[in-house]
């Protein structure tokens, strides 16, 4: 493989399709807005120039503080062009844990999308003497642009800057590629589940090594439309809108997580790739709607789903399809999958799933409705993708198999190793804490359990981090076992909780739409939801469901209490992280004295027997 540079994808990507209709697409003002790619070319010349002009040298860290838009990934392509290291920023993120990336990372400045962001940086920047400009997106009137001391000029002030000396710098593309292919071209953190955040430091080669690898796997190209919806702060769309831009795909931007079903509706992709998540969450709202329907609807979805899954074990398998099945299959179709597909947009070919584990039988379900979801594994630090599973060649349960130039292998206690162009630098400032993560012969060590199956396919059991060790020594994988609660109507989420405790136990946010329709049906009086979920009734419902998920269980896996949640976890209060990960040990300290209670009722049971 050459050994390229994202400046390099940048410039022969606008060259090669300078004549598709678009290369970004957000909404602005109610409609869908275009961006071509030479639009792009001119927009990133101008900002990479305003910020020379700024006095940005090859090197310094900027900070990129912004929701999904365009102007995320034009200051992106700014920024590599000037030489810069970029420092992406969940916009999520509080104050303080702004700032403590912009302080760590060493930032120099800052783009902010939105007023409400720029005023989170601004209530710290005294706190960071080395932070000196912050450029906004949005306009946010003179009144903030020109405070004392501020330093913040508008976006388009600072593209107005770059413009003005675009005939000073004739050079400027012959200087943006003399970026190498070991330069830094970003600073990525982790997002903390186990302590403070670490910047992953990735260069070009690093990223672009990872985009044409992952190009060998991916059927996509021009004519293909993705919505991007997954922060772009995060690896997985970073890589993944690079990928997307090399081949010619047109990128969507969904307005926000919570309006994909209708961003899906106007855009109508051919590609989109997201977590988990939405994939549990459609499944979910398709079995609701079959569910509340006719007698006559639930059977014939029923009907629907089981043809479905029997044709797709045996297409999975590459075995022949008898003609009886494939008639059921194409009745199936016709009745329930095909509406599926027009909810969806009516033109996707593939999902792709990544960051956390997908149900297999979730997976079997979309395959079976004409939407298959490719797999795939990764880590920030590992620019992020080592595997995929092949559209033709689909291995349910599976992460796929190595991408090209990627290497694995299993180290003795199960752990997940990797080797590639792909491995980070190492962790910014951190030495000590990249020795014990990679060794010294370029293995990635992953915190990942797994297993390679003889065709080569790697399957995810757990994290290393995150195995419970009871107190009587026993193991508990709880990633399955949650995937498999949140499989049922009446959980929207679930974290099992046991380690140095006798017995697990299971906390659940139930679905209230689900649960509250229930209660209704059965005229439970209840006020709030944490009334609805004291009543003895709705205790025992939800008990007897999520237990109804897990009789596959061991006696010690299987937990001994079903604890219920009136609110949803979020990336709001840092119980999920942006790509809707559980962290477990926030979760925890947020709920200790729930947790607590349910220990000790039993203990004060075990205590009164003994008496």
């Amino acid at each position: 493989m050459n050994r390229g540079t994202l400046t390099q994808l940048f410039f022969t990507t606008v060259d090669r399709h300078g004549g598709l209709p678009a290369a970004f697409r957000s909404k602005v003002g109610g409609a869908w807005v275009s961006i071509s790619h030479r639009e792009a070319l001119d927009r990133v010349q101008a900002i990479s120039l305003g910020l020379r002009e700024l006095g940005i040298k090859p090197g310094d860290k900027v900070a990129i503080v912004s929701e999904n838009r365009p102007e995320w990934a034009l200051t992106d392509y700014a920024c590599l062009c000037a030489r810069a290291t970029d420092v992406p920023v969940y916009p999520t993120l509080t104050a303080q844990q702004t700032a403590y990336i912009l302080r760590d990372s060493e930032s120099v400045a800052v783009f902010c999308s939105t007023a409400a962001q720029l005023t989170k940086v601004l209530e710290v920047k005294s706190t960071l003497p080395g932070l000196n400009h912050v450029v906004v997106f949005d306009s946010v009137g003179k009144a903030v642009t020109q405070r004392p001391g501020g330093g913040v000029i508008s976006l388009a002030a600072l593209e107005a800057k770059g413009r003005a000396v675009v005939s000073k710098h004739p050079t400027w593309k012959a200087e943006a590629l003399t970026a190498g292919p070991e330069d830094l071209a970003t600073l990525i953190y982790t997002s903390g589940t186990t302590g403070d955040p670490k910047g992953v430091m990735l260069s070009h080669y690093n990223i672009w090594s990872n985009v044409q690898a992952s190009l060998q796997m991916i059927p996509i190209g021009g004519g293909d439309e993705c919505l991007s919806m997954l922060p772009l702060s995060h690896s997985y769309e970073r890589m993944v809108d690079y990928t997307l831009f090399q081949a010619g795909v047109i990128i969507n931007y969904a307005e926000s997580f919570d309006t994909v079903a209708a961003n899906l509706q106007e855009v109508k992709p051919t590609v989109v790739l997201s977590v988990p998540r939405l994939y549990e969450k459609v499944y979910a709202r398709v079995l609701e709607n079959a569910l509340s329907g006719s007698a006559i609807k639930r059977t014939i979805f029923f009907w629907a789903k089981r043809a479905g899954e029997q044709w797709a074990t045996l297409a999975l398998a590459g075995l022949p399809i008898p003609g009886g099945l494939a008639l059921k299959k194409k009745v199936a179709d016709r009745l329930v999958f095909s509406k599926l597909r027009a909810r969806t947009g009516g033109r996707i070919r593939f999902f792709v799933s990544g960051a956390a584990p997908l149900s297999a039988d979730i997976a079997k379900f979309f395959y079976s409705a004409g939407l298959p979801v490719i797999e795939g594994y990764g880590l920030t630090e590992s620019s992020p993708v080592l595997t995929l599973n092949p559209l033709d060649r689909i291995k349910l349960g599976t992460v796929g198999r190595a991408i090209p130039g990627v290497e694995l292998k299993i180290a003795a206690d199960g752990e997940i190793l990797a080797r590639g162009p792909n491995i980070m630098q190492g962790y910014y400032k951190l030495p000590e804490a990249t020795k014990e993560t990679i060794d010294a012969e370029g293995w990635l060590r992953t915190g990942d359990i797994g297993e390679i199956d003889s065709d080569g396919y790697l399957k995810i059991t757990d994290r290393k981090k995150e195995l419970l060790k009871t107190a009587g020594g026993k193991y508990i994988a709880p990633q399955p076992i949650e995937m498999a609660v949140k499989r049922n109507k009446f959980a929207a989420n679930a974290m099992l909780y046991g380690d140095r405790r006798k017995f697990p136990i299971i906390l659940i946010v139930p679905n209230f739409d689900n649960l509250e329709r229930w209660a209704q049906e059965r005229s439970l009086a209840y006020g709030t939801r944490a009334e609805l979920i004291g009543l003895p009734d709705v205790k025992a419902k939800v008990e007897r469901e999520v237990m109804s998920m897990l009789s596959h269980l061991a006696k010690f896996e299987t937990p001994k209490k079903v604890v219920l949640l009136e609110k949803d976890f979020t990336i709001e209060s840092g119980e999920l992280t942006p790509t809707l990960k559980v962290k477990r040990r926030v979760v925890e300290q947020h709920y200790k004295d729930v947790i607590d209670a349910a220990y000790s009722a039993d203990d004060a049971m075990a205590a009164a027997i003994e008496r």
